[in-house]
């Protein structure tokens, strides 16, 4: 099992950049895809980044893409999310997720991770 925990959330101003960093608990991280999803306001949640095993390959969602970047060191049990040119659009609860598989078709699909963080608030105003 893996224990997730989100943290960097804030305030931010448009244009600006956060990084938002997530803790896994567990010896086994470096067997698990990591995630970024997040929930605006009143929307669905979507997914946002991924990170493959040893970190050989990424995924974005297409709002996000050129401005945000995932990376992980599998020696801290960490991932991390640098967003940059924040908008205000990206306003939403993010959320971290551990995934024992994904691919370049599933890697959007939440329900594909097996585990989640509680969240970290990320709120950028205009």
């Amino acid at each position: 099992q893996v224990q997730l925990v989100e943290s960097g959330g804030g305030l931010a101003q448009a244009g600006g950049s956060l990084r938002l960093s997530c803790a896994a608990s567990g010896r086994t991280f470096s067997s698990y895809c990591m995630g970024w999803f997040r929930r605006p306001p009143g929307k669905e949640r979507e997914f946002v980044a991924a990170i493959t095993y040893s970190g050989a390959s990424t995924y974005y969602g297409d709002s996000v893409k050129g401005r945000f970047t995932i990376s992980r060191d599998n020696a801290k049990n960490m991932v991390y999310l640098q967003m940059n040119t924040l908008k205000p659009e990206d306003t939403a609860l993010y959320y971290c997720a551990a995934s024992v598989y994904i691919n370049r078709e599933i890697v959007g699909s939440s329900g594909r991770y097996d585990y989640w963080g509680q969240g970290t608030q990320v709120t950028v105003s205009s």
